[in-house]
Parts: structure tokens; sequence; C-alpha cells
């Protein structure tokens, strides 16, 4: 077995490849580490960017059931008087409000 003795030269050499090997290390982490933190934003971003169109969408629906809602009234309401004229014509009585 090669023994190496402290302060020679491979010794030197061998403390800077093992630097190297640990500068290589924390290099690949930390662009792992960033790149999953870009990802994180990303989909954050993402999911809050989705949020706000369902809000959109949802506004947009109830506003949208609103006016159906408003027009089945003035449709129902106007039935609702042709249906008491046809009822006071069959009784033979004479509809309300006219004189």
């Amino acid at each position: 077995m090669d023994t190496i003795k402290p302060g020679s030269a491979a010794d030197r050499a061998a403390g800077e490849k093992a630097e190297q090997a640990i500068t290589t290390l924390i290099a690949k982490r930390d662009k792992a580490r960033r790149q999953t933190e870009a990802e994180q934003a990303r989909e954050d971003l993402w999911a809050e960017s989705v949020r706000r169109h369902n809000a959109k969408l949802e506004a947009e629906e109830a506003r949208s059931r609103l006016a159906w809602a408003r027009h089945l009234r003035t449709v129902y309401a106007a039935r609702m008087e042709e249906y008491e004229q046809l009822v006071q014509e069959l009784e033979g009585t004479e509809p309300k409000g006219a004189a």
C-alpha cells in the first residue's frame, strides 16, 4: 500500500482533488436546489393563475344565472297575465283592471 507523506506534493494533490470534488458536489446540489425552487415558483404562479381564472369563470357563471333568472321571471309574469285573462274569459268574468 502506498503511503502519502503529509505535506508532500502527492498529499497536496490529493487535497486539491478532494476540494475540487467537494466544490463540484456543492455546485451540483446548489443548481438542483435552484431548479427545484424555480419549478416550485412556476407551479405556485400557475396555481394562482388557475385560481384567478376559475374565480373569473364562477363570477361570469353567477352573472349569467342571475340574468337568466330575471329573464324567466319576466317570461313567467307575462305568461301568468295571459293565463289569468284566459281563466277570466272562460269564467265569463271581466279581467282585473278592466272597466
